[in-house]
C-alpha cells in the first residue's frame, strides 16, 4: 500500500504562480435592523421586545439582580434556582412540564452572585401559556419540602464533583485573589451550606429578592412588539413590589500586581488565569479595546494563540476576553498547560502582552480583527437565540438594539492608532494580576524567578 503525501497548509495556499489570492471581503451589513419596543412596565420591569420572525418561535430572557451579602446567600440562591419551576399553588412539577411540552416550550433558571436568570423559548402560538407559567412561578412558587430536598441532594452531588475540577479551583482562586471577600467571589456554594437550606429559607429569599423593579426582560421572536408588551404587562400584573431588586455592590478597581501560585500537589497540568481592569461597553474607547483584545488573544489567529499554541505547543487552548459585572469590566487571559511548560507559557504570555503595546498591531492585523469582530457580531445575532443572548447581556447596562445596530459602525471607525493606544493603555504586563494553579514543587522555583509571582496556601490535591 502506497502512503499518501500530505501537503502543508502553505503548499495548499499556493499555486505555481505564487500565493493563492484571497477572495475580496463582502460588504458587512448592519448587525440589527429590527422592529422593537423598549419600555418599563408599571411594576418597574424593563421589557425589550424585538420582532425577528425567521422561525415561529419566541426566545425569552429574564435578568433579575439577585445579590446578597450573607455567607449562605449563594447556597440558598442555588437551591431557589433549582426549584423555582418545580411547582406553584396552581401547578405541580408534572403540570408545569406537561404544559410547557404541549406548546413546544422549554424554561429554566440559573443564578450567580450578580443575577437570577430565567430563560426559555416557545412556539409563538404558545406564548400566552408560556407567560402564564412564568408569571405563576414568579408570584407563587411553592418550594415544597420534597422538591427542595430532592434538588438540594442533587446539587450537593454536583458541587462535590465541581470542586475537584481544575477550572473551578482556578476560577475560585482568581475571584478571591482579585476581589477578596466581596460577594462576587461566592460563585460556588459550600456543599454543607446547601444541605442545610430549608424550604422556609428559600421562600423567604424569593419573597425578598425575586422582584421586578430593576429587572430586565428580553423577548425576541415572531411577535408584534407592541402587542407582546401589553400581553406581558397583563400576565405579570401580580408580580409587583415597591422595593427594587438587590444589586451587587460595586466592584473595586482591579490593580495590577503579583500573581498567586496556588499549590495543587500532583497536578500534571496548570491553569494560568491573568486579569486586568478594562472598559465597559458604554465607554467610547471600547471598540478600539475590543479590537486590541482580538489581536492579542481573542480569536484563533491572534498573537497569543500563534505563539504558545501554534508555534511552541505549550497549550491546546489559549484565549483572552472580557468579563462584565455591573458597571465594571475586566479582560481575562486563560491558558491550561502541562506542568513542565507552565513557566515558559507565562513568560511568553507576558512577552506578548508587552509586545502588543510596543509593537502594535499592523494595519493588516487591524483590518483582520475588524472584519472578524463585525462578522462574528452579525453571525451571533442572526438567530433568535443569539440575538436574545446579545441583548440580555447589554440590557443591564441600559443598552439595547440601538447600541447593537451601531456597533459595526463604531468598529469600522477605529483606526490602527486607536488600537495601538488601547494596547498600550490596557495590555501592559504590569496591569495584570491573577493566579496559576499547579504543582508548586515543580513550578515555584521557575515562576518566582520570573518575578511578581508569590506562592499561596495549598489548594485541593490532584485526585
Amino acid at each position: 500500500m502506497t502512503s499518501a503525501t500530505h501537503r502543508t497548509a502553505e503548499e495548499i495556499g499556493r499555486t505555481p504562480k505564487g500565493p493563492r489570492p484571497l477572495p475580496p471581503l463582502g460588504t458587512q451589513r448592519a448587525a440589527a435592523d429590527l422592529s422593537h419596543v423598549d419600555t418599563v412596565l408599571s411594576n418597574g420591569l424593563r421589557v425589550l421586545a424585538v420582532r425577528k420572525a425567521n422561525v415561529p418561535m419566541v426566545e425569552l430572557r429574564l435578568w433579575i439582580p439577585f445579590a446578597g451579602t450573607e455567607l449562605t446567600h449563594a447556597a440558598k440562591a442555588e437551591v431557589l434556582a433549582e426549584t423555582l419551576l418545580t411547582g406553584t399553588a396552581r401547578r405541580d412539577r408534572i403540570a408545569i412540564d406537561t404544559e410547557l411540552a404541549l406548546i413546544g416550550a422549554d424554561l429554566g433558571a440559573g443564578v450567580d452572585p450578580e443575577r437570577l436568570i430565567v430563560s426559555g423559548n416557545t412556539l409563538s402560538n404558545g406564548l400566552p401559556t408560556f407567560l402564564d407559567v412564568l408569571a405563576d412561578s414568579l408570584t407563587g412558587a411553592s418550594y415544597v419540602d420534597a422538591e427542595v430536598g430532592r434538588e438540594s441532594e442533587r446539587l450537593v452531588e454536583r458541587l462535590a464533583i465541581a470542586r475537584t475540577q481544575p477550572r473551578t479551583i482556578a476560577r475560585e482562586a482568581l475571584q478571591k485573589h482579585r476581589y477578596g471577600d466581596h460577594p462576587v467571589t461566592r460563585e460556588t456554594p459550600e456543599a454543607e451550606d446547601v444541605a442545610a437550606v430549608t424550604p422556609e429559607q428559600v421562600r423567604a429569599l424569593h419573597a425578598g429578592s425575586v422582584l421586578p423593579r430593576g429587572a430586565v426582560m428580553v423577548v425576541v421572536g415572531d411577535v408584534d412588539p407592541d402587542k407582546v408588551i401589553a400581553d406581558i404587562e397583563k400576565a405579570l400584573q401580580g408580580w409587583a413590589s415597591d422595593k427594587p431588586a438587590v444589586r451587587l455592590p460595586e466592584l473595586p478597581e482591579l490593580a495590577g500586581g503579583q500573581v498567586l501560585l496556588v499549590p495543587r500537589a500532583g497536578a500534571v497540568q496548570s491553569q494560568i488565569r491573568l486579569s486586568a481592569q478594562a472598559l465597559p461597553r458604554t465607554d467610547p474607547r471600547y471598540a478600539a479595546l475590543q479590537m486590541a483584545n482580538l489581536a492579542f488573544g481573542g480569536y484563533f489567529s491572534s498573537r497569543l494563540v500563534e505563539n504558545i499554541r501554534e508555534d511552541k505547543g505549550y497549550t491546546y487552548s489559549a484565549h483572552s476576553g472580557f468579563e462584565f459585572t455591573g458597571g465594571s469590566a475586566v479582560v481575562n487571559v486563560e491558558a491550561d498547560t502541562a506542568s513542565d511548560a507552565t513557566a515558559a507559557a507565562v513568560l511568553e504570555t507576558r512577552y506578548e502582552l508587552g509586545r502588543l503595546g510596543l509593537v502594535p498591531p499592523t494595519a493588516e492585523e487591524v483590518e483582520s480583527v475588524r472584519q472578524y469582530a463585525i462578522g462574528s457580531l452579525v453571525t451571533s445575532t442572526a438567530s433568535q437565540t443569539g440575538l436574545a443572548g446579545q441583548l440580555s447581556a447589554l440590557a443591564p447596562d441600559g443598552l439595547g438594539v440601538e447600541w447593537l445596530a451601531e456597533h459595526p459602525n463604531r468598529l469600522a471607525r477605529v483606526t490602527a492608532d486607536d488600537v495601538a493606544q488601547a494596547a498600550l493603555d490596557f495590555f501592559a504586563p504590569k496591569r495584570f494580576t491573577g493566579v496559576i494553579v499547579g504543582d508548586a514543587d515543580l513550578l515555584a522555583k521557575k515562576l518566582t524567578a520570573l518575578g511578581d509571582v508569590i506562592v499561596g496556601e495549598p489548594g485541593p490535591a490532584e485526585s
